[in-house]
């Protein structure tokens, strides 16, 4: 019995050591971006050993794609969360898509996710991130619509949502640089709505 409970003791020490190395190095990498921050210095501010970093990642970018993993997941379930049962098909993917806004919204996740992320991980990678979180969650939403006779039956669900994707990631980040966030929202409403015209 000791030695399961030292067992689990070790692994809970070990998923602790991970979180606060993945936390430490979000800050880091949000601050000063992933080329300007060191591996000396994350371990400096987890306050852990360099064997230890090197214990959980193979290397910073091993780290920044976990740090990333985990913003992608924290905005994919912000967005779900704002999507209430009993909301209407349309109301449901434009409140999903304003939601999506606002959780890239908090600082430096724009920069993490839509900048940093394919400049560090390539393209290919972060999609794979991105087609387990948020991607993931615009296709259902696309697909709920679909189903519920908003949209066309005949929408190309992929493509539309590769490109629904791309616009909500233009629109963040020009309400990163300043641009008018109303508009962007009422622009992508728009288009939402101009692809449900079509079932008319």
């Amino acid at each position: 019995m000791q030695d399961k409970n030292e067992r689990r003791t070790n692994r809970e020490r070990s998923e602790t050591t991970r979180a606060v190395l993945i936390d430490a190095a979000r800050k880091l990498f949000i601050e000063r971006g992933y080329a300007e921050t060191a591996t000396p210095d994350i371990v400096a501010a987890a306050g852990v050993t360099r064997g230890a970093l090197y214990h959980h990642f193979e290397d910073k970018k091993a780290l920044f794609a976990a740090v990333a993993e985990a913003e992608a997941e924290a905005v994919a379930a912000e967005t779900e969360g704002a999507v209430l049962d009993g909301m209407r098909p349309r109301e449901a993917l434009i409140k999903g898509g304003e939601a999506y806004l606002a959780a890239l919204a908090q600082p430096g996740r724009t920069r993490l996710l839509l900048l940093d992320g394919p400049a560090v991980l390539g393209r290919a990678g972060m999609d794979e991130i991105d087609n387990r979180h948020g991607t993931r969650s615009l296709r259902g939403g696309i697909v709920f619509v679909v189903q519920a006779g908003g949209l066309p039956r005949d929408l190309p669900i992929e493509a539309m949502t590769q490109l629904l994707a791309s616009a909500y990631d233009r629109a963040a980040l020009a309400i990163e640089t300043g641009g008018d966030a109303d508009a962007y929202r009422a622009a992508l409403a728009m288009l939402i709505d101009g692809l449900a015209a079509l079932c008319g």
